[in-house]
């Protein structure tokens, strides 16, 4: 999408005319005048004239995505655009090497004042020539290309036809075609039936081709002579409300011609009062198949009344947020077929004729590969199915087929459906979440993307807008729930308060947006296959399953903005020193767990860097030339095997994540296992720092700490009691910080940390506590702890049974206790720790018995007891935890395991086991 490259070179300018702005005041740059205002001028006219094509584009898009004369127009300007976006680069680049040379250089240097000024007289040159190109264009544009008509209205009409296409091919499909579906079939037949007088709202909640409006057209043939009216009405993404009106009553209508052809005149107010009138005393059934906004939801459903007749409103939606209109229970998500189910649905369609639908031996391997590739979804399984219907039923037709399905997905006509309703989800989303979503699809098919990691990616990449008061993290984080709830990335797991923890992309969207990022050279990936060549058409490099090492250069390597190696064998990468040569220009490195260990000094060089991420390598030493990453947002060096910082980190200002925690590789339970990095003098510098894991504490770094004042995470190791102290003043200032995780120096040192930040959700603390600490902190009272959600005690030493302080803490989610108590006995009482979902106890060597009561952790998901050496018979209530999922007891005695087998409590749940060694 041309909108994409036209937005991202316009928020480039800005920022280089904003630098620009400020690097005024400078010696050099007052110099430079004339020209530096001439190349601003051009600049922000070349920003005007992009803006007003990005608006163009997003309205021309829809409707011409097949011109071949627009398309050639648009990568015209899809050049332009990227041509604008090195001149924008190489002027941020000046002004960083002037600022960083200074003032006394010159008075020493003079010889290089007209080096800068040719490279600045260089710059505008290009700047004007790209105002002659995008004139140009423009003129081209009205010579050749269609100018659009009605703007809005072509374009919905467009939209709609192709909507209403789709729907009815997916209307259309046989009963036969409706496989796995009997169980949300009786549940819609159940909640259509139901006793309940009040008009429902029920929402088929799905990503396109799941089945959504099969499935409800289905359900309405079976049950719509149980209601006294009812009617289908297609809505679409841009719609007409008049037209909808129209549409419902002449469904409902139907039969009443003369009242009908009343209607025909009517202004859009009386058509709703005509609708109201109607359905006040009527029970109806109403099918609103593909709403799109909320917005469109609210403006129909307020015609549609709620008589008490058991009327039923029936919504077919792509989109979380509609589907939040769905009366309390009624959304029915559906997922994908599993694989059972897909290959009967298949077999239907590929062997219509032949009895019982039977595969023939010879091609059921390759139809089991078929059938795994379209990913349960039944709209393409019946396609393809259809597809290879026709075809000769040979293993080299079949294999030819397998092997091109994706190509055959994007490109053959008979699949063009297909497509068209992919393709629907990604045009309607806006120009920053289409970014955001092209940007995952240059990792590998399945990837699971962390959300963390995710949102530190689209921030570097420059995606994300500042919104208000809210930090460009959270604005990521909206982004990332808007795309799940918009079924276009996956939910695959949360964390135990709820929240996304992991997601992956469906791997057909994918091939869809694989297809989008090469066409308009977002990005590329590259696979270490036979052959393979590194020749590409792109900015950003994805590298998937290296298998040996990179070394030859390719012709594209200047206009890099992005490398990641996404997963492989991890060779060596002797490329790098290459990349920080050539590509100048570079954003995101991302050379996780390559076994690279040095980073060469030209890194300073890549002024434009802003995500460096060398985790699980093993690189021992980084270059001085680090401080001069004056933008860089994100330094991850965790598990590295470096141990110190370089002084000039704390001259990295617009740090806002720093990962410096290193494994000492000791036995994982020792209270040594992890530590953190020491920071030089200066910490205080880095005040923009969100993420801390870990910083090594000493003397000078707690001084400073208190500075930092807009940490979320922080992770504290070798504490010793006489930091605590200073430890609690300083944390005391961070009214932000979320998530924090103390580790004392050793076994004997006390955390005295009674006082802790006001908006804390979770905590770990690792090394001795007061006895009496839970008791007296205000943390671990009802009225402190309101938001802690999730809390990790490890060598605590209590002696006091810690529950009745723990149960005071309302939203606790999760609780994990490692070697944190000494006493015998742990009693979970009616009514506590109503939210706890994981339960995690270790390394309680002296716990002989542990017992719940009926109505305790009512909630609880996950019971992991560990190496509890003392307990001698199962604990007492687990029949209780009516929730209970997961249920594990490692390091057992082979008599336990013999109790275990014979206890009734834990009959029928499912549980794990392991022996002690």
């Amino acid at each position: 999408m041309a909108e994409i490259v036209i937005l991202l070179t316009i928020k480039k300018i800005g920022n280089a005319l904003a630098n620009g702005a400020a690097a005024q005041v400078s010696m050099q740059f007052a110099k430079y005048g004339t020209q530096k205002l001439e190349l601003q001028g051009s600049m922000g006219r070349v920003a005007r004239e992009l803006r007003v094509m990005h608006d163009v584009v997003c309205q021309m898009d829809i409707r011409n995505s097949s011109n071949q004369v627009y398309e050639g127009w648009l990568e015209e300007v899809r050049k332009v655009a990227h041509v604008m976006e090195d001149i924008a680069d190489e002027y941020l680049y000046l002004i960083d090497q002037e600022h960083d040379i200074g003032c006394c250089f010159y008075l020493k240097q003079g010889f290089r004042k007209p080096r800068s000024l040719l490279c600045l007289n260089r710059i505008a040159f290009r700047a004007k020539e790209i105002e002659k190109d995008l004139t140009h264009l423009s003129e081209i544009k009205k010579r050749w290309v269609p100018m659009i008509q009605n703007g809005d209205t072509s374009s919905s009409n467009y939209i709609v036809k192709r909507s209403q296409d789709l729907a009815n091919i997916s209307r259309s499909l046989d009963e036969e075609d409706l496989v796995g579906v009997d169980k949300n079939r009786e549940i819609l037949g159940q909640w259509l039936a139901g006793a309940d007088l009040e008009c429902s709202v029920i929402a088929l909640l799905g990503m396109g081709g799941l089945g959504k409006t099969t499935l409800a057209a289905n359900i309405y043939r079976k049950e719509r002579e149980q209601f006294q009216c009812h009617a289908w009405v297609s809505i679409s993404q841009t719609y007409s409300r008049e037209d909808v009106l129209r549409n419902t009553i002449k469904e409902l209508f139907k039969d009443n011609v003369s009242a009908l052809s009343n209607t025909a005149a009517m202004d859009i107010t009386c058509l709703e009062e005509t609708l109201k009138r109607f359905l006040e005393q009527k029970k109806y059934l109403i099918i609103l198949d593909d709403v799109w906004t909320p917005q469109a939801f609210d403006d129909l459903s307020r015609v549609l009344i709620h008589n008490d007749k058991g009327s039923r409103l029936i919504i077919t939606t792509r989109e979380g947020d509609v589907a939040a209109f769905a009366s309390p229970g009624r959304i029915l998500k559906l997922e994908a077929l599993p694989e059972d189910k897909a290959c009967d649905l298949f077999h239907k369609k590929a062997f219509p004729t032949d009895k019982n639908h039977e595969c023939p031996v010879h091609l059921k391997s390759l139809s089991f590969e078929i059938v795994s590739k379209c990913k349960g979804l039944p709209l393409i399984i019946v396609s393809v199915g259809s597809l290879l219907r026709v075809r000769e039923k040979t293993v080299e037709e079949w294999r030819r087929i397998n092997d091109q399905l994706s190509w055959e997905i994007i490109n053959n006509l008979r699949l063009d459906h297909i497509r068209n309703i992919l393709h629907l989800s990604f045009i309607y989303l806006p120009t920053h979440l289409k970014s955001c979503f092209l940007y995952c699809s240059l990792f590998p098919e399945d990837y699971l993307f962390k959300r963390k990691q995710l949102v530190r990616l689209w921030t570097a990449e420059g995606f994300i807008e500042e919104k208000g008061e809210s930090t460009l993290e959270e604005v990521a984080e909206g982004y990332l729930k808007e795309l799940i709830d918009r079924n276009m990335l996956q939910l695959v797991k949360r964390n135990s308060f709820g929240r996304t923890k992991k997601l992956r992309m469906h791997d057909i969207l994918r091939e869809l947006a694989v297809d989008l990022c090469q066409k308009d050279c977002f990005g590329v990936t590259y696979e270490d296959k036979c052959g393979g060549s590194l020749e590409m058409d792109g900015r950003r490099l994805v590298m998937h399953k290296l298998k040996k090492d990179i070394q030859q250069s390719f012709s594209s390597i200047r206009q890099l903005r992005t490398v990641i190696v996404a997963d492989g064998n991890k060779p060596l990468f002797t490329l790098l020193p290459l990349l920080c040569k050539k590509s100048r220009y570079m954003t995101v490195l991302e050379l996780s767990g390559l076994p690279i260990e040095k980073i060469p000094d030209a890194i300073g060089d890549l002024f434009s860097l802003r995500h460096l991420g060398l985790r699980n390598s093993k690189v021992k030493m980084l270059p001085r030339s680090i401080e001069k990453l004056s933008n860089l947002l994100t330094l991850d060096l965790y598990r590295s095997d470096i141990h110190y910082l370089p002084s000039g980190v704390v001259k990295l200002k617009k740090l806002r994540h720093l990962f410096a925690e290193k494994m000492n590789y000791l036995d994982w339970r020792d209270i040594h296992c992890h530590s953190g990095m020491t920071i030089p003098i200066g910490l205080g510098n880095l005040t923009n720092l969100q993420t801390l894991r870990t910083l090594e504490v000493q003397g000078e770094s707690v001084r400073h700490l208190g500075e930092l004042r807009q940490l979320r995470s922080l992770r504290l190791s070798n504490v010793k009691g006489i930091y605590c102290g200073r430890i609690r003043e300083s944390l005391v200032q961070m009214q932000y910080l979320s998530k924090l995780s103390v580790n004392a120096s050793d076994e004997k040192e006390v955390l005295l940390l009674n006082v802790l930040p006001p908006n804390l959700q979770t905590l770990s603390l690792r090394g001795r506590l007061e006895q009496g600490a839970l008791d007296e902190s205000p943390l671990f009272q009802d009225v402190g702890g309101q938001n802690l959600s999730s809390l990790a005690l490890s060598w605590s030493q209590l002696r006091k049974d810690p529950l009745p302080s723990l149960s005071l803490l309302p939203n606790l989610t999760l609780l994990h206790f490692t070697r944190a108590y000494n006493g015998e006995q742990l009693t979970f009482l009616t009514g506590w720790f109503s939210k706890l979902k994981i339960l995690f106890l270790r390394d309680l060597p002296n716990l002989n018995r542990l017992e719940i009561q009926q109505g305790a952790m009512a909630s609880l998901e996950r019971l992991s007891l560990v190496n509890l050496n003392s307990m001698t018979e199962v604990p007492s209530g687990i029949e209780f935890l009516v929730s209970l999922q997961y249920l594990v007891f490692h390091e057992i005695t082979g008599d336990f395991l013999t109790l275990l087998r014979q206890c009734s409590a834990i009959r029928g749940k499912k549980w794990h086991h392991t022996l002690r060694l």
